[in-house]
């Protein structure tokens, strides 16, 4: 599907209906109106002479209008990340796709005290610049049947970009990921097909649009379906959200395993009442956050997985298959495969080695960079960079990243294995991220991150029961917080930095 022709439609069909509750402003914006107000924007945007046009708006009806606005005339969103060093991203994103104009809002760059960039310019303002022959002009435009609303837009091809978003850069430089109205368009159907959604569901979104997770699951899904999006700026309102999601009778939410850990603790008994889909993506979503839910809402929390490069659902658990602990079973229009690290050749069931993915949901290529797009991307099938295993019934396991996996004393070794042995004896309240510094004998030794004090000696000693000696950490580091991307991820860069510069002013103790 081209995503704001299906939107259009959808707007038309659905006038009276609202497509947006916007919690942090309090305004509820109508199919109708939503349409009108993306037909006044798009003529607004269509002034500028670039093909990219940077957005940094929070999750709002402002950053789902504007985002509209932008495609409908014929430009390419380049979502900003703001949640950390906003200025030198937008900078960042400039420079790499050649653009200058981003439109931000003033709201948020004063409340994350970000200084201005050149060719800088505030939603709020062009919202005041918008004059009555402005708004009837879109009204009337807006009574055409849809075909005439779409004739009358810049042509627009399904292999066109809908997007550019930037990965994560937890672990290296960000990349610019160009994504098309067929790669999410093929994502948000399956998602449809395989959870039965309907425009009879109503959906809390909350995550940021610069991320792959929320600009999919929480913009276009409901917005192409007739759903409502219930918005909220901040993921991270753990008290407000559930009670949004009960006043509004939200039936779905996906999100991170952090911001569902906040929902969680502090929810009210009928909070979540009206909710039958929870989904968990973009980190591992850990046996006591899922434990929680079922005890205390008697609500199963599913496990999905993605990548930014796959639009980016590959595969989720279900209500009617679930298999704890799995990333579920692919979705229908997916293939998967597991591919040896060394030669690339497929595996049998049952067996570890990289995750492959190929389909119509996998990215264009990464923006000016046919290097590095090519070495992730051979006959179709896209390398993930992550490890997993496919069972004889089909359920995908996650495995961590490869580039978790490190050699200690000539034998590979999986962060990812002694983080998730370590997360499960630690006391309530301390998270931990396990990391790899330098060592000079062994090439590589682990040391795990945690957020409170512990008894070492007797987490070590339990570990030892169930992880071979070299996978063990040889020093605990206390760190009050641990430092997250906007998404909610592990930054793995951040605290692997922290953790060095720790260890360079104590000497190294091994346990």
């Amino acid at each position: 599907m081209i995503l704001h022709h299906e939107f259009i439609r959808t707007a038309k069909k659905h006038a009276v209906k609202y497509a947006i509750i916007d919690k942090t402003t309090e305004k509820n914006v109508t199919y109708g109106k939503a349409l009108i107000a993306a037909l006044i924007l798009a003529k607004k945007f269509s002034k500028y002479r670039e093909g990219f046009l940077g957005v940094m708006v929070p999750t709002s009806a402002g950053a789902m209008l504007t985002t509209l606005g932008v495609i409908m005339a014929g430009k390419v969103p380049v979502m900003i990340n703001y949640s950390t060093g906003a200025a030198e991203n937008a900078e960042y994103a400039q420079n790499m796709c050649g653009f200058k104009t981003i439109i931000a809002s003033r709201a948020l760059v004063e409340k994350i005290r970000c200084r201005l960039v050149p060719g800088m310019i505030f939603i709020e303002d062009i919202m005041q610049q918008i004059t009555t022959a402005d708004k009837l002009s879109a009204a009337l435009r807006s009574k055409l049947p849809a075909d005439l609303i779409i004739r009358a837009l810049p042509k627009s091809d399904i292999d066109d970009n809908v997007v550019i978003l930037f990965t994560s850069g937890s672990e290296k430089d960000p990349k610019g990921v160009q994504l098309t109205h067929r790669n999410i368009g093929a994502n948000v159907n399956d998602i449809v097909t395989t959870f039965h959604l309907s425009s009879d569901d109503a959906i809390m979104s909350i995550l940021p649009l610069f991320h792959v997770f929320g600009y999919t699951t929480n913009f276009w899904l409901p917005l192409t379906l007739g759903m409502t999006a219930v918005t909220h700026a901040s993921p991270l309102d753990y008290k407000k959200i559930p009670g949004f999601m009960r006043e509004e009778k939200v039936t779905m939410i996906a999100a991170t395993p952090i911001f569902f850990g906040g929902y969680v603790r502090e929810a009210q008994p009928g909070d979540f009442d009206s909710v039958r889909l929870m989904v968990a993506g973009a980190d591992k979503c850990p046996d006591w956050l899922r434990d929680a839910y079922w005890q205390k809402h008697h609500i199963e929390l599913l496990e999905g997985y993605g990548t930014t490069e796959t639009s980016p659902v590959v595969s989720v658990n279900t209500l009617e298959a679930n298999r704890p602990g799995s990333i579920g079973k692919t979705l229908p229009g997916v293939s998967v495969k597991i591919a040896d690290i060394a030669t690339g050749k497929d595996l049998p069931p049952n067996t570890e080695g990289k995750i492959m993915v190929k389909g119509d949901l996998v990215m264009k290529g990464y923006f000016d960079d046919i290097e590095e797009t090519t070495l992730r991307i051979k006959d179709g099938w896209y390398d993930t960079g992550d490890m997993g295993v496919i069972d004889d019934e089909g359920y995908l396991w996650h495995r961590g990243r490869l580039k978790r996996f490190i050699k200690v004393g000539g034998e590979m070794i999986s962060l990812v294995r002694t983080e998730t042995v370590l997360e499960g004896l630690l006391p309530e309240g301390i998270s931990c991220c396990v990391v790899e510094v330098p060592d000079s004998l062994k090439g590589a030794r682990i040391v795990a991150a945690v957020t409170g004090k512990i008894n070492e000696k007797e987490i070590v000693k339990q570990m030892s029961q169930k992880l071979p000696p070299l996978a063990m950490p040889k020093q605990f580091v206390i760190i009050p917080e641990l430092p997250k991307m906007g998404s909610g991820k592990m930054d793995f860069r951040s605290i692997t930095e922290m953790v060095r510069k720790m260890l360079q002013k104590q000497p190294a103790r091994k346990k």
